[in-house]
């Protein structure tokens, strides 16, 4: 059981000193206990996380800087600067750097889940098929890709 610490987690800096690396993107993590967990995500330019649900746990993105794409429930949208994004429990989404810039955001998940084991394991995993099938052991289903030639 992981509760809540008073603590301050500085800038730069992940809990215990971690960073992890998924597909290119990089997340700190800034909280964590089994009500929540928080993360520090930095997009690079065209980076993006494909279609995928969390089955128990709601999301949200509040936008530090730049600007996100997004595909909510199969809807288009975007978020910038100071918005922030909700996504509950069961919602499609996906979202995508297209900006040209780097973009930062935080990012929480409640409850936690097992949301934190899956980042430690998939760490500097290389193959987005391996990630997506890890995935679903942690309660994250990526939806199929869609091809190019559909």
């Amino acid at each position: 059981m992981m509760h809540e610490t008073p603590d301050i987690t500085r800038v730069h800096t992940g809990i215990d000193g971690v960073t992890w690396n998924i597909l290119g993107q990089v997340y700190v993590p800034k909280q964590v206990s089994d009500d929540s967990f928080c993360w520090h995500a930095t997009f690079p330019e065209e980076s993006f996380v494909p279609t995928h649900m969390h089955t128990k746990q709601d999301e949200y993105i509040f936008v530090l800087n730049g600007r996100i794409d997004l595909l909510l429930d199969g809807k288009k949208t975007h978020a910038a600067s100071g918005d922030l994004v909700r996504m509950p429990r069961g919602l499609p989404h996906a979202f995508f750097n297209n900006s040209g810039e780097p973009v930062t955001a935080l990012f929480w998940a409640a409850p936690t889940g097992r949301l934190l084991d899956l980042y430690r394991r998939i760490h500097n995993m290389s193959s987005p098929a391996e990630v997506v099938k890890v995935a679903r052991e942690y309660d994250v289903f990526f939806a199929p890709p869609i091809s190019s030639a559909q």
